[in-house]
């Protein structure tokens, strides 16, 4: 099995748009995404991009992504978000979310970041035990909150 992980590009998008959707239905959510392509392509490699991304390619087509972003906290500086590590499903166990999140690690150490920060659900026990694996801190007591706009 050939796997090379490499940068993100714009003709990459319908396929990491599919794996988000992917993770939706695993996360019990499939509803939820509701971002049109144009703006995920735009938000990515438009002029004002907010993310980036790593993408595992097995044998020619992508198995796995890490999309991420930077975020500024006022406590700790600089730091990587990872929005979302994506393995499809039947690549699961094979080692690419381990190559995916050491690609992203990595690329915090490299930028002299103050770490690397994500979110888990809480019920999630095999993400949360492969974080645990480096040594990943799950916090309590921290509750998510968002207004969404209905254009």
């Amino acid at each position: 099995m050939g796997i090379q992980i490499r940068k993100a590009r714009i003709d990459d998008c319908p396929r990491l748009l599919e794996l988000i959707k992917e993770l939706a239905e695993y996360e019990q959510a499939p509803n939820e995404v509701t971002v049109s392509m144009d703006e995920f392509e735009a938000a990515g490699f438009g002029p004002d991009a907010v993310w980036k991304a790593y993408v595992a390619d097995v044998d020619g087509r992508i198995e796995g992504m890490a999309l991420y972003y930077i975020r500024y906290s006022t406590w700790k500086g600089r730091r990587l978000y990872l929005e979302d590590i994506i393995v499809t499903e039947k690549q699961r166990g094979k080692g690419l979310g381990k190559l995916l999140f050491d690609k992203v690690l990595d690329l915090s150490k490299e930028k002299g970041y103050s770490g690397m920060v994500w979110q888990v659900l809480d019920w999630n026990e095999p993400a949360i035990k492969f974080y645990k694996n480096y040594g990943a801190a799950i916090e309590d007591g921290w509750l998510n909150a968002s207004v969404t706009h209905h254009n």
